[in-house]
């Protein structure tokens, strides 16, 4: 296929289709949920809001949500902080067609990055 600048473009691979989709579960995550007041007392049942919610996306095989306490606990001021990515550890499992995309998002130099870890090929 040629694009209108003129040059080849080819469509994505199912396993590219596969990291796309988990890049769009990583970005509804983190941006839907950043913010969210959080405490102790309330970490674990946000947890599973958050790994409910993301798991009815299409092709969303699974998601687990860790949110780090002594990081949270270190944060709390007047009872509770905003949840940000400092806070969490995430993997999802993205299955698309006959591949399996494994993503996780922990913190790196000081910042929240989100990668693939895995592609599989399924038989």
């Amino acid at each position: 296929m040629t694009s209108n600048s003129g040059t080849n473009s080819t469509s994505p691979t199912d396993a590219e289709t596969a990291c796309f989709e988990a890049g769009i579960k990583f970005g509804t995550l983190y941006h839907q949920f950043a913010g969210t007041p959080v405490s102790p007392a309330s970490a674990a049942s946000l947890e599973r809001a958050i790994e409910d919610a993301i798991e009815n996306q299409p092709y969303c095989e699974s998601v687990s949500v860790a949110i780090l306490a002594d990081e949270l606990d270190a944060a709390i001021d007047h009872g509770y902080t905003e949840l940000t990515g400092r806070f969490m550890e995430v993997e999802l499992v993205v299955e698309y067609e006959e591949h399996r995309v494994t993503a996780r998002m922990a913190m790196e130099e000081g910042y929240p990055r989100m990668r693939v870890a895995s592609i599989e090929t399924l038989d």
